[in-house]
């Protein structure tokens, strides 16, 4: 029997081999997702039923292939007449996994198509073209220890392009990753019990879509019009048609079932967007989208005597969202949920693990999903007091004793770094820097000082220690501090700190405001301890605002994902002839502007403007390709988010998958013989070289590294893009 793979984002591969089975498919985890031996009906099933697949693929070869050459050999043998027409259209897809011979996935599809091509033109006397839209076959290539499988995508697109949501939506969240969400919370069987669905952060109504889907029995595949099937040989178009026939049948009895589904959000542009897809989905009527403040959250009596499930995937962002401190917005989503829905089951997503601290609720189940390359935490909750933690209010979070013995080498280690970073920080007249970083492991904290403030970072503590006693010495190095260091108590302020329990709960001090002003190479700037995600000043960018300050003079800056502002105020300083500072956020946009005026940079000569940057950056490249007065510049500092979808974006961003067109488009801003920096901080990143030629770019991560963050030096990644500073 032939033997399929259905491909999965990471974190789905448990849940689609359970489907599979419920489709009467014998499915197992593999690697890349879930092998099935089946026969076509089977594999047409999964194509028109998974609503967790990625793709499904049809192995069609295997054969050893140690380099390009190898691979090329292997496939022109291949009897690519049994599959198509020289007529028809094709696209080649490549992983690679170990494999000794490539390094370069392009490599592997333009040495695949050189094969296919060679093979017809000896065969037929015709070669067929490449299809970037939407070919009549597209095949998947897997490279991996001197072998090379070659496979059909069934699918075509990928298969959570269900087909109700246009290109472009502003929904961040994947249609697959929605049904895996529902499917951990149980939504079936909440549906089949008379539960309600409700969604109170719904955006364009994803979840509400899918939810609704599940309780009618939907075929998720039902509303596609094109699949990768359609131009193979071996289609069986009967069988098919049996297949669509039966699960329209299913759906029309569906609808005749009760059930009951709402979506809120506080954005009437997203409601109607929403209200857009149900209807496309042709779902039109049967749940409900509303225009509604978090704050007004609340349930009716109907939906509070059937109860049910409470579902979302709230904002977050690795910075705050363009106009709402994030902390408080989580607080309240908590309030809202403990207060009017009791009995409840609820269920929330969260890209930021520590702004479910925020919430005052004890998970019942935590599960690890990924929202494209962001590691997510999914959270399910039981609403009943049990699940509440008391917590304990007081100015600071210091208990009332003395440190244990041992903590002594924690406050000596601080001591000793901040001894060997003296004299740099007088040199550079710095008054905020980094004092330690997981020096010891038994204190994996990272302590900041601002002036006489410290900000104290816990890392998440390993499983296998004692919370208990991981909560011990979080409190002696705080202790430390406070004893050997004489920080005082009210100015030592925590952050991303683990949940403690009852009267051990600590309190993050001053989190609606606790601003004051530092200095760094002779310029003031305004941070705040007291936000519970950043401080105003990244403290690890210190080298690369210099870098921007040298390379200013005389030119027009640019600073993109401005943030607070402080590259421009170095800019400003370096002699920049003009400034324009561009981010989503009106809030950080008043800090950038307070920034420049307390280091005297004012006027007309720098300006400020409050917008998506993505749009923005198409909109002024688009000027200039048609001559229509764009301004160019010769300094652009881009330093972009790893990961953001805020409400008021056009869609969610992901800085591995985007980087690539930001770097493009800031490049044809630049003028001739102009400097681009571009930044990130995240870890994992890589830079997509080839995609990038021919610019010249030369990577600077370890000249922009500060020697208070020597112990780290994968904390961000930079690149010069242009001539040699």
């Amino acid at each position: 029997m032939p033997r399929f793979l259905a491909t999965c984002p990471k974190g789905l591969g448990e849940l689609l081999a359970e489907e599979l089975i419920s489709l009467g498919i014998a499915a197992k985890m593999s690697r890349g997702g879930v092998s099935f031996e089946s026969d076509l009906e089977g594999a047409y099933r999964a194509c028109l039923w998974s609503r967790l697949a990625g793709r499904i693929l049809m192995p069609l070869l295997e054969a050893p292939a140690q380099d390009g050459e190898g691979m090329y050999k292997a496939l022109l043998e291949f009897d690519w007449s049994s599959v198509m027409e020289p007529t028809q259209t094709f696209l080649f897809d490549a992983d690679l996994g170990q494999s000794i011979g490539f390094t370069n996935s392009h490599f592997a599809a333009l040495k695949a198509k050189d094969a296919l091509a060679d093979y017809f033109v000896k065969s037929h006397g015709s070669r067929p073209s490449v299809g970037r839209e939407r070919p009549d076959l597209r095949f998947h290539l897997y490279l991996n220890r001197g072998q090379v499988s070659l496979s059909l995508d069934l699918s075509g697109d990928a298969l959570f392009k269900r087909g109700y949501r246009e290109a472009g939506g502003a929904a961040p969240l994947k249609e697959n990753l929605a049904a895996a969400l529902l499917l951990r919370a149980r939504w079936p069987e909440v549906c089949a019990q008379g539960g309600v669905l409700i969604d109170p952060c719904c955006g364009s109504g994803t979840l509400i879509i899918e939810g609704l889907m599940m309780a009618i029995g939907a075929a998720p595949g039902l509303l596609r019009t094109h699949w990768g099937f359609y131009g193979w040989k071996g289609h069986d178009e009967a069988l098919w048609e049996r297949l669509i026939i039966e699960a329209e049948d299913i759906e029309q009895a569906g609808r005749e079932k009760d059930f009951h589904l709402v979506g809120y959000d506080k954005d009437p542009r997203i409601i109607a967007l929403a209200i857009e897809n149900l209807n496309r989905a042709g779902l039109s009527g049967l749940a409900h989208f509303e225009r509604r403040e978090l704050a007004n959250f609340q349930l009716t009596a109907e939906q509070t005597k059937r109860g049910g499930l409470i579902l979302s995937n709230p904002p977050y962002g690795e910075r705050l969202g363009a106009e709402e401190d994030l902390g408080p917005l989580y607080r309240l989503l908590g309030q809202k949920l403990r207060e009017e829905a009791p009995g409840f089951s609820a269920a929330l997503l969260l890209g930021e693990p520590a702004l479910g601290k925020e919430l005052g609720m004890k998970a019942i189940r935590s599960h690890e999903f990924y929202n494209g390359s962001i590691e997510c935490k999914f959270l399910r909750f039981e609403m009943v007091a049990k699940n509440y933690p008391v917590v304990r209010t007081g100015s600071h979070p210091l208990a009332d004793r003395e440190p244990s013995p041992e903590s002594a080498a924690f406050s000596n280690r601080v001591q000793k770094n901040q001894k060997r970073l003296k004299s740099w920080l007088k040199t550079e007249n710095i008054t905020c820097y980094r004092a330690y970083d997981k020096d010891l492991p038994e204190y994996a904290l990272s302590v900041d000082f601002y002036g006489d403030s410290v900000q104290v970072s816990e890392y998440e503590a390993p499983k296998e220690i004692d919370a208990e006693k991981a909560q011990a010495r979080l409190e002696d190095a705080l202790l430390r501090l406070h004893l050997d260091l004489g920080v005082p108590k009210n100015q030592i302020f925590l952050k991303l700190r683990k949940r403690q329990r009852g009267k051990e709960q600590y309190e993050k001090t001053g989190e609606e405001g606790h601003f004051f002003e530092v200095m760094e190479g002779g310029l003031k700037f305004r941070v705040n301890l007291g936000r519970y995600l950043d401080t105003g000043l990244f403290l690890d960018h210190r080298i690369t605002r210099a870098m921007v300050g040298k390379l200013a003079q005389g030119q027009d800056f640019l600073n993109l994902f401005c943030y607070t502002g402080t590259a421009t105020v170095y800019a400003a300083q370096g002699g920049a002839k003009s400034t324009l500072s561009v981010d989503l956020s009106q809030t950080y946009l008043d800090w950038a502007k307070t920034n420049l005026e307390r280091n005297g940079f004012s006027g007309a000569k720098h300006r400020f403007f409050d917008c998506d940057v993505t749009p923005w950056m198409e909109g002024e490249v688009a000027k200039l390709k048609e001559g229509k007065g764009a301004k160019k510049y010769g300094l652009i500092f881009l330093d972009p988010p790893t990961f953001s979808n805020s409400k008021a974006m056009r869609a969610s961003f992901e800085v591995q998958e985007d980087h690539v067109k930001l770097i493009q488009m800031a490049y044809k801003m630049l003028k001739k013989g102009g400097h681009l920096i571009f930044s990130t901080n995240f870890r994992s990143f890589v830079l997509d070289q080839a995609a990038l030629e021919p610019m010249p770019i030369e990577e600077i991560s370890g000249k922009t590294l500060p020697p208070d963050f020597e112990r780290n030096p994968k904390i961000h990644k930079a690149f010069l893009i242009g001539p040699k500073a």
